[in-house]
């Protein structure tokens, strides 16, 4: 898995600026548009994008990044429940991506969720199996 790099945009020419500015000025609603669909944005969101559009008003580039939830290998094998060295195992193997800081691991809350799904699913397929594999009455 890999993560997201952060995006950097060039300046808006003047005239999409000035434009921008005009808009900004007389409304915070913020509504985004995807395939035709609008889209209301919650308070944290609406603020982040409105940042956004107001720097990019004022001529600037930006540079847009996401910021994951990691957690330490011991919240991380806590939530999965699992051992810590079963977990360094899973994250040497690739199984569950990991990043460092310094020697430190860091694992994304959402690559645990995952693993947590994917196993899930792989211990229903099983049992879905054997059961269908038993002959009747047994």
């Amino acid at each position: 898995m890999t993560i997201d790099s952060p995006r950097l945009s060039s300046p808006l020419n003047f005239t999409e600026q000035a434009t921008l500015a005009r808009t900004l000025a007389s409304s915070d609603d913020v509504t985004v548009f995807v395939d035709g669909t609008a889209h209301r944005l919650d308070d944290g969101a609406r603020a982040a994008v409105l940042d956004l559009l107001r720097r990019l008003s004022k001529g600037d580039a930006v540079s847009v990044a996401s910021v994951a939830e990691l957690l330490t290998t011991s919240q991380a094998a806590e939530m999965a429940g699992i051992s810590h060295t079963f977990l360094r195992n899973l994250t040497d193997r690739g199984e569950i991506a990991v990043q460092y800081r310094g020697s430190h691991r860091r694992i994304r809350r959402q690559d645990i969720t995952a693993w947590l799904a994917a196993q899930k699913a792989a211990t229903g397929n099983i049992a879905t199996q054997n059961t269908e594999e038993r002959p009747p009455g047994t």
